[in-house]
């Protein structure tokens, strides 16, 4: 089972990234997914989530009205549109795909069974 993020990179301050999440090895349409993200010396923080059929979403407040969280079931892939991109948006973003349909709290990487590699998100200003 393999979950490899992509579309990470460099941006300006304002500017937008959509980060993909390509699962392989298992379908992942019954669970939930997340994105996370990390900056050194920190704990992993929860972003987004989405639940198995895409019409559940939760955001982190640092987040909300800035990113949107989707997923395409047919191709295993869930996606994370970021735009008006901050400083403090840098971090290494994770995917990870939670075990169950939906758990509670969804924002515990606890909950999450399987993990993507990271990709880094680089927010310059």
């Amino acid at each position: 089972v393999q979950l490899v993020e992509s579309g990470g990179g460099l941006v300006q301050a304002g500017g937008s990234l959509r980060l993909s999440c390509a699962a392989s090895g298992r379908t992942f349409s019954r669970n939930a997914m997340g994105w996370f993200r990390q900056t050194p010396g920190k704990e992993r923080e929860f972003v987004a989530v989405i639940n198995w059929s895409g019409d559940v979403t939760a955001y982190a407040d640092s987040v909300k009205g800035r990113a949107t969280i989707s997923r395409d079931n047919a191709k295993n892939t869930v996606y994370l549109q970021m735009n008006s991109l901050k400083p403090e948006d840098t971090a290494v973003y994770y995917c990870a795909a939670d075990g169950a349909s939906w758990s509670a709290p969804y924002s515990s990487p606890r909950n999450y069974e399987y993990w993507g590699q990271g990709t880094q998100v680089t927010v310059s200003s």
